[in-house]
């Protein structure tokens, strides 16, 4: 079974992330924030990574570019609210880039298309 770690810092995204992708066979962790991300990523070993690229304290897109430093096997689909994002040049790092929406089926055929793409880590 898959693992996918969430990182948003609304609850609400969390909280239906977390029941969706459940629901679907996916084991699911959720963080609020980005803080000590790469250090928790050693335990937690996560095969793929939601991330959204705003919050109060930190840029999403900088820590896109600091787990492809240290875990570039690990597929990440950047989730933003902004459609203004996908421009930015540093989003090409992710695997997919999805705007957040209550209609979930872009972003779970992203997650299987990125899990496909990529072997899971043990």
């Amino acid at each position: 079974m898959a693992k996918i770690l969430v990182v948003d810092d609304e609850q609400h995204i969390r909280e239906l992330y977390s029941l969706e992708f459940a629901s679907e066979g996916y084991d699911v962790e959720t963080r609020a924030s980005c803080v000590n991300l790469l250090r928790d990523m050693k335990t937690s070993k996560p095969n793929l990574i939601i991330l959204d690229i705003r919050f109060v304290d930190d840029d999403g897109l900088e820590v896109l570019l600091e787990i492809r430093e240290h875990y570039p096997d690990v597929p990440v689909i950047l989730c933003s609210a902004y459609d203004s994002y996908r421009y930015d040049i540093r989003t090409i790092a992710a695997d997919a880039y999805v705007v957040k929406s209550f209609d979930l089926s872009e972003l779970k055929m992203m997650i299987r298309r990125a899990l496909e793409e990529r072997p899971l880590r043990v």
